[in-house]
Parts: C-alpha cells; structure tokens; sequence
C-alpha cells in the first residue's frame, strides 16, 4: 500500500435526507519497474472509475425519469447532482421522458441539441459505446400554463410520433393547433398523431432562410466577379450586414449606400435582386400583423405569398431564388397557419430546459 485516499461520491438519499458517502480508498504501488503507472486505487463496480456518482444513483434519477415520468431536471434536483448526469437515460430506462400531458394544451415541437452524447467504454473491448442520442425533441405547452410537457430522445418522426401516440385520444383529439420548427420529420409525426390539428411553422426561420438565400446571392456573386471569396475592401462585403437588417430599420444614408453599391454592376443586381425578393417575403408574412388589431385573412396573405413566387419566377436566372421560392410553396399552408394564428414556437422558448 502506498497512500490513502478519499472520495465523495454522490450515492441516493435516504428518504427526504442526503447522504453524505466517504469512501477511503487504498492507493498502491507497484513494484514492478517497469509497470507506467507506478501507483493506482481501489475499483469497484458499485462507483467505476473516473465517476463522481454511484451507479445505483445514476439507475435511480434513469428509472425517475423512465418510469415515474418526471423530467430529468426535476430527478437530478432530488438527487443533487447536475442535469446531464439525469439526462443519460440507460438502454433499460426507456426512450421517453417527460410527464403526461394534460388535456387543453397544444404542443409545440422544438429540437433541442443536448451536450456531447454520453458514452461508456466497453471493458471487454475497448470501444466506445453511446448511451444516448445527442438530440432531443421537446413538447411544450403553447399557452405556457404547463410548461415543457414531455422529451423524447431522437429527432426522427418515430421519435416524435412515439410520445404523441401514447398522450389519451381525448387530449390528442383537442389539439388544434402544433407549432415546429422547418422540418419535414417533425410534419410527418404531427401528420401521423395528430391528423386533426393545424401546423405552424416558426416565421423567424422562414425569414432567416431568405436571409441565407441572399447570403448565398451574395457569395456566389462576390466569387463570379473576383474569382475568390469576399474579403474586407469589397464593396459588396462592405454591406452584408445591412442587406440582412429589415427594410424599416435601415436609415436613409444606409439605404443609398445599398442602393449606390448594388447599382454599379450585374453582380451586385444580382444580390439587389434577392434582397427584393427577401423584403417581399417579409411583407407577405407580415410578422407585425398579429400585434394589430385588424387581422388579415387567408386569401390576403395566400396572394402576397404567390405574388412573391412570381417575382422569383421572374428572375429564373438567380438559382437561389428559385429554391427559396420552392420552398416556401411547398411550406405555404403552414405559413398561412403561422400567420393566420400568430402561433409561434417563440411562445413556448422559455419553457424549454435543454
């Protein structure tokens, strides 16, 4: 024996009491001269080496979680320890977890990306396993009465559909409205569990996708002109960060100088172009309208949505456009919904704990 030492780990209460574990570990010496490591500790399985927490408390914040239903921030608050500890749910604790949702709330999908996915090494051989999916999908309540409602590991449709169809068929049945994120996985499992309910997609990431479209304008241009990427001295890379700004923020001398820059070749009318084409979008969506109290209509807004087609069918020639353009048709009856409704996925961003 070399020297002794003391660990803490974190072990499970003893009823509504913490308990405060000591153990006093023997450090060896090896006597062999050519061993590396010189000295070592005591291992047991009960804590494995390396960890802070004992594997029974690690098994009981798993089995809260799987089988109680409460979520993992709550288990790891009882039993002390971090989120991500209560958060690496084992194989035999299940892939849900959250409490069941109650009935008169609608749910809004989010993907939430965890921390670095939690993995164990296999002693027998050597490689590394994972222990959970990096993503998570989160549904909340849209009023903000309940909160996050429940988490399921994953972000395929199976994994979403997987919590929606083991709500009651009563509570499923008064959903009427679902907002997600731009994502085709989470409109198959609402389509799938929720037949009934009308889909919203978040309008910030409708118009953070025109945004990128005349990032991309942008890019491409730049590269056609100097046969490189944009660079500080660039007028065209002078400007980007106005031509992502709204129009209303602009200020008259910031509006010239976009004007001025864009007007001086074809390259730079090209990225005029999709900025027209994003300022079009944004009027079409006419995020404010919800605030006002005159509301628009589904036809008004069905019109300015192919109004803004039809200008980038106009201007074929501008690849970027055309794929915005699809995109936005292909999303168009839940754009509607989203701004019909003024359902947002901003709603329920404060509920969310990954």
């Amino acid at each position: 024996m070399h020297d002794l030492a003391v660990a803490c780990p974190r072990d499970v209460r003893r009823g509504d009491d913490p308990v405060e574990l000591r153990w006093v570990k023997r450090r060896l010496k090896c006597v062999n001269a050519a061993c590396p490591r010189k000295t070592f500790t005591e291992r047991i399985a009960a804590v494995p080496p390396g960890r802070r927490v004992t594997q029974r408390l690690r098994e009981h914040c798993a089995a809260e979680v799987a089988d109680r239903g409460v979520t993992p921030a709550e288990a790891a608050r009882h039993a002390g320890v971090s989120w991500p500890v209560a958060r690496r749910v084992r194989r035999q604790g299940g892939r849900a977890a959250g409490r069941p949702a109650r009935p008169g709330s609608a749910p809004g999908d989010r993907r939430a990306p965890a921390r670095p996915a939690p993995v164990e090494r296999d002693e027998q051989t050597g490689q590394y396993v994972q222990l959970a999916d990096r993503w998570h999908v989160n549904f909340c309540d849209l009023s903000g009465r309940q909160g996050m409602l429940g988490q399921v590991e994953g972000r395929t449709a199976y994994d979403a559909a997987y919590w929606l169809l083991q709500a009651p068929p009563a509570w499923r049945d008064r959903v009427e409205v679902v907002a997600i994120d731009l994502c085709t996985v989470f409109l198959a499992a609402v389509r799938r569990a929720l037949p009934q309910a009308q889909v919203a997609v978040d309008l910030f990431q409708v118009v953070q996708l025109a945004g990128k479209a005349v990032g991309d304008v942008r890019r491409r241009a730049t590269r056609e002109k100097y046969g490189r990427r944009g660079k500080e001295g660039d007028t065209e890379y002078g400007i980007k960060g106005l031509l992502n700004r709204n129009l209303e923020s602009l200020s008259p001398a910031q509006f010239a100088r976009v004007i001025q820059t864009l007007d001086a070749d074809g390259h730079g009318q090209q990225i005029a172009l999709a900025w027209i084409a994003k300022e079009k979008l944004r009027a079409a969506l006419n995020l404010r309208a919800r605030f006002s109290r005159s509301q628009p209509c589904e036809r008004q807004v069905r019109d300015r949505l192919f109004a803004f087609c039809d200008w980038c069918a106009a201007h074929e020639a501008i690849p970027e456009l055309i794929t915005l353009a699809t995109t936005i048709s292909r999303w168009e009856d839940e754009i509607v919904t989203a701004v019909l409704t003024g359902v947002t996925n901003d709603l329920a961003s404060h509920c969310t704990s990954c």
